[in-house]
């Protein structure tokens, strides 16, 4: 998850960071934008982020400000040390409105509520219009250089991609090891979901992969991979849910 913090104070984009970090491992901050000018310029120049926390008091004016200067077309969660702007952050079609200093909880809650609406709007199609829908392009094969050699890498022989001393590497089910150019964040906006699996930060899997399940403390997975790592990789408590939901094909 691509996400833009919109905050004038550097200690509660600090304490923010923080949080975000503890509650989504996997997401990536993109940029930390302190004014209206700053943030209208990000917007009209950069593709859209997965989710947008902001401030409401900035120094150059109000977030109400930029969203009559620039259309933001990715979930908001608006953050403020107020409480009277819950109205007219309800009709910015927010996503949630939480109070400074931020809480875990309230965080937390806020990013369930996001994955609630995206799960609703997902399985629910509320258009009256029939679409046509075109299937994503997923990368089918790879090139592939080391040394003085070039090799083309199909990905129905990738068992799992993985990071390792800053190199991010591509291990195939019959136990060959291949250096990647791209990064794991990279590949994995590159890759099939319905067959590959973000686990944590240092390991993409295939299904075909998955040798074998333990469940492990605080609702974690442990998962033996084939071929074999030497330590084993862990799904995270945060990622646990949507992990078995993509085991089960419902995600």
């Amino acid at each position: 998850m691509n996400i833009v913090l919109i905050e004038d104070e550097l200690p509660a984009a600090s304490r923010l960071s923080k949080l975000i970090s503890e509650v989504l491992p996997l997401a990536q901050i993109l940029v930390v934008l302190d004014s209206i000018d700053a943030a209208k310029k990000w917007f009209l120049q950069n593709p859209k982020p997965d989710l947008v926390f902001m401030d409401i008091h900035l120094a150059d004016g109000s977030a109400f400000d930029l969203l009559k200067l620039v259309k933001i077309d990715s979930p908001v969660i608006f953050t403020t040390a107020y409480d009277k702007y819950a109205l007219d952050a309800f009709k910015a079609q927010s996503i949630d409105y939480i109070l400074k200093p931020v809480k875990k909880t309230d965080l937390e809650g806020a990013i369930q509520k996001l994955r609630d609406l995206q799960h609703i709007f997902r399985n629910n199609d509320i258009s009256t219009t029939p679409k046509t829908t075109v299937p994503a392009e997923y990368k089918k094969r790879f090139m592939i250089r080391f040394g003085e050699h070039i090799k083309t890498l199909g990905i129905e022989e990738v068992a799992y991609f993985y990071s390792e001393n800053k190199n991010t590497l591509a291990r195939t089910t019959d136990g060959r090891t291949f250096p990647m150019d791209a990064n794991l964040d990279t590949l994995e906006t590159m890759l099939d979901p319905n067959e590959f699996f973000r686990v944590n930060r240092q390991f993409i899997i295939s299904l075909k992969a998955i040798d074998e399940m333990k469940t492990y403390s605080k609702a974690r997975v442990i998962i033996k991979l084939k071929p074999a790592v030497k330590d084993s990789p862990v799904v995270s408590s945060e990622r646990a849910a949507e992990f078995k939901a993509w085991l089960a094909g419902e995600i």
